[in-house]
């Protein structure tokens, strides 16, 4: 399994998109302090507190890298699909649903170490700005911090099996835009709300979705087996 996944990240040049995830995370933190120094400037505050911006930071985050996920889904599952490459996949004397897992496995562990890393270095980066503009009115405390890290922790958990979603739309019509657009579905889903009130804060929404994501993956995996994928 290591090793088919070793292949399949060389054979779609992960490299590409793990810059950009450091150009995801640069962004997000830059449209941050430019909301903070906006806001400032008219005299109010858009970060009361740091709960507030590091919820923010990860819905951005969660947001941003759901869509990278329908992105890696689309070029190394839909794809292949798509322009019928997964056929000569399948002729290699390798268990076929290996290949899928080893590529639904590559989404899922990228998605998740990508929101890890970007909420990890964007909240650190918005601190030392704080630091110097003083966009925060509340001081950091410990208490703050360990309750964040088990949030971001839980929600890119569950974030990174929801990126599976797209997969049953992408699958349907073989269609990679299809597959990108359910995404933002999901994005909308659970990273909107208003005030301080999201549907991602129902703990039960982002556990069944996440639930939705690993039976939709276990569909595929299910299928495959069976699939005429010369038709």
């Amino acid at each position: 399994m290591l090793k088919l996944m070793r292949l399949e990240m060389q054979k779609f040049k992960m490299g590409r998109y793990i810059r950009g995830a450091f150009i995801a995370s640069f962004v997000i933190f830059a449209l941050l302090c430019f909301l903070a120094l906006a806001e400032k400037s008219e005299g109010t505050v858009a970060f009361p507190t740091y709960a507030d911006a590091f919820m923010i930071i990860d819905t951005m985050v969660r947001g941003t890298f759901i869509v990278f996920a329908a992105t890696l889904i689309a070029r190394i599952v839909i794809g292949e699909y798509k322009n019928k490459t997964i056929t000569l996949l399948f002729m290699y004397p390798v268990n076929r649903r290996k290949i899928i897992v080893s590529k639904l496995v590559i989404v899922v562990l990228f998605t998740f170490a990508a929101i890890v890393y970007t909420d990890i270095m964007v909240s650190c980066a918005f601190y030392l700005f704080d630091r110097f503009a003083n966009v925060v009115p509340e001081k950091l405390s410990s208490g703050i911090v360990s309750e964040t890290a088990i949030s971001m922790g839980m929600n890119a958990l569950a974030a990174s099996f929801m990126g599976l979603i797209p997969l049953f739309f992408g699958m349907r019509k073989l269609s990679v835009s299809t597959t990108i657009v359910s995404s933002l579905g999901v994005v909308l889903l659970v990273c909107s709300g208003t005030n301080e009130f999201s549907l991602n804060s129902i703990i039960a929404i982002p556990i069944s979705l996440a639930a939705l994501g690993i039976v939709i993956a276990y569909l595929a995996i299910r299928k495959v087996e069976h699939a005429d994928v010369a038709a």
